[in-house]
């Protein structure tokens, strides 16, 4: 039996290659996925080993706000030199040297723009002098306040050179310096993992990059000889006390490749998450190719029962194929995953400017989940063909005709159920009522509505397939086609299924994210009533801003009424963490955004007072006249009087503080501004004004408020693009699996494309019935994807209501694109398989068994 049953396999080689393929695609990205992120780790364990290489020890002070990974940036609490001394002190100790470091020293280049970060940190310090690690290229150390010193990799991007000066954005506004020196790192690179840095003298660093005077960051620290540095660590830590974090060198490099490594778990988990989809899409043609190779093979399995081989055999024998496809798709995914892991991996490392990647490496989770993944998805899928083969009688052996299509009301019941109960659990998930398990509960619903949805489709597709055809039947060839896209509702609803799912996906996702522009749009052309607006997009992990001079003299221009500065941050409101805001000025701000006070007065924000929104006032019961403790990113914990509660806004809420309290925000300075104009004022007249203001701060600009919403929402249309390209993937297998359903019926029909010929049925005429066929399948899998994704879109956007997404957009003009985009795809999947069927030998057709 097993020797049949791989003399079988041989002979159908291309064809069972072909339905491979989709595992293929599948297997890649997950092999892809685990070698990407093994080659970046390593590459930051190589950074941080280097960077701390002559650290025995590091002491920093505990931070003000605990931030994760995945949710900002780490404010360093700056504590007095006279921590240096007393680390100095203690026994053990050879060295120290104070560092005055932080994130957000903005290079402006020769260009006049800010020096982009696109992930790799920007970072400011002390200069500290050469090192094993660090060594001057040209020039010298800074030695005056006026003087910096720049990586290699800063002097590149900004066409820098000794003797140069260059304006440098800090917690302070733009400063100009002169660049003394360039330096690198040992090894001969320009950067460690594409961070920009910039050195000035010590007490610079500690004005601009930590805000005051006399404080450091962190502490580097050199143990004696003979001296372990946990030894070290533990007697610094003693006599420092508990507000400090001492750890030592191999402990701060592991911790910031950690924190790295944490973020590209993150992507690591949306390409397996489109893997997923891949796989699920591929399931559907390695399904429907093994169904079609049963009928195809009904006499030859039926004459295998009739001389002994029992129902366990044939059905071994169908598996037995299913594992090898899935061996052969496991390697061959496997060889793409690491190419396509290594070219991911290079153009991570240029686009963080130029980091240096260790060895390409193969995880051994990459081998595992390749060959695991590639062998369940086949076997899964030839299961139910495997039975069905297994139930064909020894008498049909002797019969011309394959087993009849059984009735279709145990699989229409059991679709029913399947999207019943998918729906429900999508329900549960997006009303919030599963804890933290509502992303598995949603994404679990969506999956069983999908396969509910595909088994249902068998149900309709004679209908709808026959009401499709008819735009087609004015030609023989087009009656011919539709009529054969109707003859077998199971395997063209399976071929239009895989269709259905990348489609349904780019469909929902287009309705979501419409809906979301068009709700937030709406919402910000009736609150905000400022005709300008000042912002920058934010490309680190500060948000751009700009001179708060720029408030004061924006205010005093000709047509402007009112000005509103806003500034962010982080804070510890009652212990609890959140989003807190400041502004320049609360009266302008209240008329800006039409606030309406529902509790005490809005119109006034002394030092030590606060103001909050109904729902946030709501959520933690507060009251007029109730004081509450605010820890910032800097400074002591300060109590603030709740003076005034204002109605919740969609566009801004929570709390709300004098500007004063902006001195110890993680970033000082105003990142917007919103003008409202007098009566009769122009814009165009305004706006080359405000523009003039902001020449020294290139991170912003000015723009009217219909520009400014449109650049807001247009970061929704980035992320739009990416998930319509890595869908596209599942679309292609799509097309694959038309391909190999429609190549398996050419070769099913032999016969009976031979008759038609002999009757008179013409090459080209054979060509359009085969691509009529492919065309009504495909229509009717973009017709069932984009009611499946209108359906699933609209009841997310339902869902969402309470969160602010309150209009609902059917872009029906994506959605006509979509369809016809399919008519295409099934022009294209019948070239190859319309091209065999024309070419037939017309005798041997009709002879053919």
């Amino acid at each position: 039996m097993l020797r049949a049953t791989l003399k079988s396999l041989l002979a159908r080689k291309a064809r069972l290659v072909a339905s491979g393929l989709a595992v293929v695609l599948g297997v890649m990205f997950v092999s892809g996925a685990f070698v990407l992120t093994d080659t970046l780790g390593r590459s930051f364990d190589t950074i941080f080993n280097d960077a701390y290489a002559g650290t025995d020890v590091g002491v920093s002070a505990k931070p003000k706000i605990e931030v994760a990974e995945m949710e900002g940036e780490q404010i360093a609490a700056p504590f007095p030199a006279s921590a240096l001394d007393q680390v100095r002190a203690v026994p053990g100790v050879a060295g120290v040297t104070g560092v005055a470091a932080a994130d957000g020293a903005r290079v402006i280049g020769s260009n006049g723009k800010v020096l982009t970060s696109f992930g790799p940190p920007q970072f400011g310090s002390n200069w500290t002098g050469e090192s094993d690690l660090v060594r001057l290229r040209e020039g010298r150390g800074p030695t005056a306040a006026d003087e910096v010193v720049v990586n290699a990799a800063v002097a590149k991007a900004g066409k820098l050179a000794v003797g140069d000066r260059v304006g440098i954005l800090t917690l302070q506004p733009r400063r100009d310096f002169t660049v003394v020196g360039i330096f690198g790192y040992s090894g001969d690179r320009d950067s460690l993992g594409g961070a920009q840095e910039v050195a000035f003298t010590e007490p610079v660093a500690q004005e601009l990059m930590l805000g005051q005077p006399g404080v450091y960051s962190e502490l580097s620290v050199e143990a004696a000889d003979g001296v372990a540095p946990a030894t070290l660590r533990d007697d610094i830590a003693a006599t420092l006390g508990d507000g400090y974090v001492v750890k030592t060198g191999e402990q701060l490099s592991a911790d910031a490749s950690a924190g790295l490594k944490e973020g590209l778990g993150f992507f690591n988990n949306i390409l397996l998450g489109f893997a997923g989809v891949a796989l699920f899409v591929g399931i559907f043609l390695i399904l429907n190719t093994f169904s079609i190779i049963v009928a195809q093979r009904t006499r030859e399995l039926a004459l295998l029962r009739a001389i002994g081989a029992g129902r366990r055999q044939v059905i071994g024998s169908v598996l037995v194929e299913a594992v090898a496809i899935g061996l052969l798709a496991s390697v061959l995914g496997l060889g793409a995953g690491i190419g396509v892991g290594a070219l991911l991996a290079y153009v991570f490392g240029q686009t963080a400017g130029g980091l240096q990647l260790a060895g390409l490496g193969v995880p051994p989770a990459a081998v595992i989940s390749s060959f695991a993944v590639g062998l369940i998805v086949t076997v899964v899928a030839a299961v139910l063909p495997a039975m069905r083969a297994s139930r064909i009688p020894p008498v049909a052996a002797m019969q011309d005709v394959a087993t009849p299509d059984r009735p279709l009301t145990k699989i229409s019941a059991a679709g029913a159920v399947v999207t019943a109960v998918g729906g429900t659990l999508m329900a549960l998930g997006l009303s919030g009522n599963t804890g933290d398990n509502t992303l598995l509960t949603i994404l679990g619903g969506v999956l069983l509505s999908f396969v509910g949805v595909a088994l249902l489709t068998p149900l309709i597709s004679r209908p709808v397939v026959g009401l499709l055809g008819r735009l087609f039947s004015w030609s023989v060839p087009g009656k011919l086609g539709r009529l054969n896209s109707g003859r077998n509702p199971r395997r063209t609803a399976i071929t239009a299924a895989a269709l259905m799912v990348g489609i349904a996906l780019v469909t929902g996702v287009t309705v979501i994210l419409d809906s979301a522009k068009s709700s937030i749009t709406a919402l910000a052309e009736e609150t905000i009533q400022a005709e300008l607006v000042i912002s920058g997009a934010q490309s680190g992990p500060r948000p751009p801003s700009f001179d708060p001079a720029v408030l004061d003299q924006a205010a005093a221009l000709p047509g402007v009424a009112m000005v509103a500065g806003i500034y962010g941050d982080r804070a510890l409101v009652g212990g609890e963490q959140g989003w807190i805001t400041a502004t320049s000025d609360v009266t302008a701000l209240r008329e800006i955004y039409q606030a309406t006070p529902t509790a005490g007065s809005i119109d006034t924000l002394g030092p030590h007072q606060l103001l909050v929104d109904s729902g946030t006032a709501q959520d933690r019961g507060l009251a007029v006249g109730d004081t509450v403790p605010v820890q910032l990113s800097r400074g002591e914990a300060q109590t603030y009087t709740v003076t005034g509660i204002y109605a919740e806004s969609d566009l801004f809420g929570g709390f709300l503080l004098p500007v004063g309290a902006a001195t110890d925000f993680a970033m000082p300075q105003p990142t917007q501004a919103y003008l409202k104009l007098a009566p009769g004022a122009s814009v165009d007249d305004v706006l080359p004004r405000v523009e003039a203001l902001l020449a020294e701060s290139p991170e912003v600009s000015v723009a009217d408020r219909a520009d400014f919403i449109e650049q807001q929402t247009s970061q929704l249309d980035g992320l739009l693009t990416m998930i319509q390209i890595l869908l596209a993937l599942a679309i292609l297998i799509a097309v694959l699996g038309i391909v190999n359903t429609l190549a398996l019926s050419v070769l099913e029909r032999t016969r009976e494309l031979g008759l038609l010929r002999a009757i008179g049925l013409r090459r080209a005429q054979t060509m359009r019935m085969i691509t009529v066929e492919a065309v009504v399948i495909s229509v009717f899998g973009a017709l069932l994807g984009v009611a499946v994704g209108a359906g699933l879109g609209a009841a997310v956007v339902r869902a969402l209501r309470d969160e602010g997404i309150s209009n609902l957009v059917l872009p029906w003009t994506e959605m006509g694109l979509f369809l016809g985009l399919a008519a295409v795809v099934g022009v294209v999947a019948a070239v190859l398989p319309a091209i065999r069927a024309a070419r037939l030998n017309v005798l041997g057709a009709i002879a053919h068994e």
